[in-house]
């Protein structure tokens, strides 16, 4: 009986590094992140098939589309690199089943990375990072570059190496039924998140005022704080979400509009910069 074949340690890693560094390779919007998935099954490939025909039919499996949130999405790799290795010791696993597999994990792994990643993990480590950079310190920046690029690394390697040695039973918490309501929960975790940072951070105020006669007048940032503190700052967040969500414009376009907003205010008085010369 020959020996099964084993993907050793050093193809493993050698993958690994590919996917971290390089899933953004050569993207479209046609491939996305399609040859750089190719270039991360390289050495795996050439490590378990002896001949090149072998190792060109293997790779031909990985030209099909992918795209999904690359830290998540790192255990879809991992699982294949299990996937190939089983294959190559014969296992029934044609291209249709390994991208069937793909094709089913990269897209709930992406709306769940998104929410953690993107919609919690980063606004958190900004957010510290903001704080931290009070009276313009270097703390905040180096906080966030060491913080955000040890866990992105040691989160990625678990997820790769749980893809590998657990197989399927790796992502069925993340992508079978039961994890509806982690799904959720994450939802709207990060909603709170992202609401404590724009309540925290923006700060909008108005200079207009209206001067009725010597002894009366109206200062409208005072009225409106009696009235609805910090009305400006939740007027012009529910304005950016309108306009991205429901009028569907990008998020340049939108920071570009409120740039000429802030431009034009200054200019007519409306918004005081704070700005001495």
């Amino acid at each position: 009986m020959a020996d099964l074949k084993k993907v050793s340690a050093g193809a493993r890693k050698s993958a690994f590094l590919r996917w971290i560094y390089g899933n953004l390779t050569c993207f479209s919007q046609e491939h996305m992140q399609t040859f750089g998935y190719l270039a991360a099954m390289l050495p795996v490939v050439d490590e378990l098939y002896d001949t090149e025909a072998e190792k060109v039919t293997a790779l031909s499996t990985y030209r099909t589309f992918f795209n999904t949130e690359p830290q998540i999405g790192t255990m879809v790799v991992g699982l294949t690199v299990g996937l190939e290795e089983a294959r190559a010791n014969g296992e029934p696993l044609d291209d249709d089943t390994i991208n069937g597999i793909r094709a089913g994990l990269m897209g709930p792994l992406a709306g769940l990375g998104d929410s953690i990643i993107v919609g919690t993990f980063i606004p958190i480590l900004l957010g510290i990072a903001l704080g931290l950079s009070n009276g313009g310190s270097v703390l905040g920046p180096l906080f966030y570059i060491i913080a955000w690029n040890l866990a992105m690394y040691f989160g990625m390697k678990f997820a790769f190496d749980q893809g590998y040695e657990l197989g399927g039973s790796a992502v069925e918490a993340l992508v079978g039924p039961q994890s509806a309501a982690l799904r959720d929960s994450i939802v709207m975790v990060g909603t709170i998140v992202i609401g404590a940072v724009a309540a925290t951070w923006i700060n909008i105020t108005t200079a207009l005022s209206f001067q009725f006669s010597a002894d009366s007048g109206l200062v409208l940032q005072d009225t409106l704080d009696s009235i609805f503190p910090k009305f400006l700052n939740i007027f012009f967040v529910w304005l950016c979400w309108y306009l991205m969500t429901k009028r569907k414009m990008s998020p340049t376009v939108v920071m570009g509009l409120l740039v000429i907003v802030a431009l034009v205010g200054v200019l007519l008085g409306f918004f005081d910069p704070g700005l001495s010369y």
